[in-house]
């Protein structure tokens, strides 16, 4: 277990290599595991005094309060010194709740989160520049994780940091590691501040101009539809054919029927095109030719 002062030295080393936001944030966190619980805090030194200060605040639940000094050889009476505990490995360590275990991580990072508990730090929409259900968080990104009470859903009962790849980092008991789906995390949220690539959604491919039936379109070729004959219908069943959509026993026979039909929609759909089975300029640019018959 590190100290809390070897912690900083490794955070200063971090931050002049140049790490960004999420790799100092995860690196912090991974850094500080086993650290204690203490309800309510949020990076205090865990020293006897601290600890009683906290058991002792007006708001701290009375079962809270009676876990905080038990936890302590010194303030529960069983040592007179820090030396021999589990949590002084060299020097203090520090202690949180599970809201400030990702506050306190992510201020190292230079990111802030505003809210006094999960709900609040959830519900503080500046702290956040994306946030949803679980199974919409994007993979790979480093953020925050929160577990919503199923009976209100409303409120948060606990929070932790997602560093990637389905790993959770979260305080509870101590800071401890897991997994997304070892507990019932239901909600994600992207701090403002922390980098992360959005998926670039594709401009949608625009439909085939449809003019009044018998006229050119706007390009001045003329279109193929079912009802349509000649070479050019010939020409495109047989690049369908060649593409392996089923044209059924007449094959290329030069007559747009319902056969050539379905075929014409499958390969818009397949193309991203709209499928209404009607060949335009559109469809022949993603056919790869003109269809021009001289």
């Amino acid at each position: 277990m590190n100290s809390a002062k070897q912690v900083e030295n490794q955070i200063a080393n971090w931050k002049a290599l140049g790490l960004n936001a999420a790799e100092l944030a995860v690196k912090t966190a991974e850094a500080c595991m086993e650290w204690p619980y203490v309800w309510g805090g949020a990076g205090q030194y865990c020293t006897p005094a601290n600890r009683r200060s906290y058991a002792n605040r007006s708001t701290c639940p009375e079962a809270e309060a009676k876990v905080i000094l038990a936890k302590c050889p010194v303030c529960s009476g069983k040592q007179a010194g820090c030396t021999p505990c589990r949590w002084y490995p060299s020097a203090a360590v520090r202690f949180f709740d599970c809201r400030g275990f990702t506050r306190w991580v992510l201020a190292q990072a230079g990111i802030s989160l505003q809210g006094a508990g999960a709900t609040s730090q959830w519900n503080t929409s500046g702290n956040w520049q994306q946030k949803g259900p679980i199974g919409e968080m994007p993979k790979g990104v480093v953020c925050c994780v929160f577990m919503q009470n199923p009976k209100d859903r409303k409120t948060m009962e606990h929070t932790g940091l997602h560093i990637g790849g389905g790993q959770i980092i979260h305080c509870s008991g101590e800071v401890k590691r897991g997994k997304i789906t070892d507990r019932g995390w239901t909600h994600y949220a992207i701090p403002k501040g922390m980098p992360w690539e959005a998926p670039v959604k594709p401009e949608p491919i625009p439909p085939e101009p449809v003019p009044p039936e018998g006229k050119p379109d706007p390009t001045g070729t003329a279109l193929l539809r079912r009802g349509s004959r000649g070479e050019e219908v010939r020409a495109l069943q047989q690049l369908l054919l060649q593409k392996g959509y089923d044209l059924g026993p007449c094959g290329a026979d030069g007559i747009f029927g319902a056969r050539t039909q379905a075929a014409v929609k499958a390969f818009q759909k397949d193309s991203g095109i709209k499928a209404d089975g009607i060949v335009g300029p559109v469809t022949r640019g993603t056919l790869g030719t003109t269809l021009f018959v001289p």
